[in-house]
């Protein structure tokens, strides 16, 4: 078991309506801008903190108690924390598990993400889910509340925000060398855990810069194309859905995922919007069309394909649903292995009810390499 004493220096959270939470603070001592979202999982923040899709967020915990089991090496969805801030309710000064890597204090301090404790968080999430998402600024560093709400109002808004760039290799990278199947991953802001998940299936997989042309993917002669989650607008990055484009016209098997879901159907002429309140949390139910299955699956999106283009498309079809909101959950070219998802199949943290689209790309990667072999 590990302790460490919490800062007792007061903190501040303003809402770009004017609202003010007043708390304790957590992490680093700062300042920080980004969209508040709130995620409802009872269980891994620190998958959640270094998700890449969460970079310019600041993430509100809905589940009360956070930081107990501290922070593992092997848990970090990538080099670190990628929020733009925390907000929690109880906040633990207490790392209580074997083989831990210390506090979520510590881990946050040490890589400057600025965060607030003892937050009412359940008026917090109820006044974001009632009044939309929104610009937000965490402070501990004592700027009063008057320059911060004066600051906030020149954050621009995520709608139109390009993110890619931030959060991308800047070179390729490779995992699972001397793999069955080469597979080339358009790193759009990947979590570990979806290349993990392609090396367990026997995947050499190649990530490319998420500015990468279509034909240095395909230069690399790969049987099968990830297209990754990441964070921001969809519709803020043209060059990339015109690249998309030409890698679901290739013939080779693809599979995008979150951000990935999103610029494939807009490659295909749909559009995405932004949506109210996104999607965040380990529970949300969606059903597959074509199995008539349904499953428990961990989401992370504040963008969504939008369901009036896709009704009129006429080369996609709709494969999952969203059974809260009857919101796109997937889709795939007719008559091409092409398909995506809205959310996390690779379920980190989440439930493992999805991991099976995996099997299906790999499935997809196989019949087309046999077909070639005839």
């Amino acid at each position: 078991m590990v302790h460490n004493p919490l800062p007792e220096d007061p903190a501040v959270l303003v809402l770009a309506d004017g609202t003010v939470f007043q708390g304790k603070a957590a992490g680093s001592r700062g300042t920080s801008f980004g969209e508040i979202a709130f995620n409802t999982g009872m269980y891994g923040y620190q998958e959640i903190f270094t998700d890449p899709s969460y970079h310019r967020q600041i993430v509100v915990m809905a589940t009360a108690h956070i930081g107990n089991y501290g922070v593992h090496e092997d848990e970090t969805e990538s080099s670190g924390p990628r929020v733009a801030g925390v907000v929690v309710r109880n906040f633990s000064s207490i790392a209580s598990r074997p083989g831990g890597n210390g506090t979520l204090q510590d881990d946050l301090e040490g890589n400057e993400v600025v965060g607030i404790r003892d937050v009412d968080t359940r008026a917090l999430v109820t006044h974001i889910r009632e009044n939309g998402a929104m610009n937000a600024v965490v402070s501990s560093d004592g700027t009063s509340v008057e320059e911060l709400k004066a600051k906030l109002a020149d954050v621009p808004s995520m709608e139109g925000m390009e993110l890619s760039s931030q959060v991308s290799v800047s070179e390729p990278r490779e995992a699972g060398e001397g793999g069955e199947h080469r597979v080339a991953l358009l790193d759009l802001g990947v979590k570990e855990s979806i290349v993990r998940c392609l090396v367990e299936r026997g995947c050499h997989v190649k990530v490319f810069p998420w500015d990468s042309k279509a034909s240095d993917l395909l230069a690399w002669n790969p049987e099968g194309i990830m297209l990754s989650n990441g964070p921001g607008d969809p519709a803020a990055m043209p060059g990339v859905v015109n690249e998309v484009r030409e890698l679901a016209a290739s013939g080779v098997p693809v599979f995008g995922i979150c951000l990935g879901h999103q610029v494939l159907a807009l490659s295909q002429g749909l559009a995405t919007e932004k949506m109210f309140n996104g999607h965040r949390g380990v529970n949300h139910p969606v059903k597959n069309l074509i199995s008539g299955k349904c499953e428990i699956t961990s989401q992370n999106h504040g963008f969504v394909v939008s369901r009036g283009a896709l009704e009129t498309a006429t080369d996609v079809e709709e494969t999952h649903v969203h059974l809260n909101d009857n919101t796109v959950a997937g889709i795939r070219i007719k008559g091409k292995p092409v398909f995506s998802v809205q959310y996390h199949p690779e379920a980190s943290a989440g439930p493992h009810d999805s991991r099976y689209l995996f099997d299906e790309f790999v499935a997809n990667i196989a019949k087309e390499k046999s077909a070639v072999l005839q």
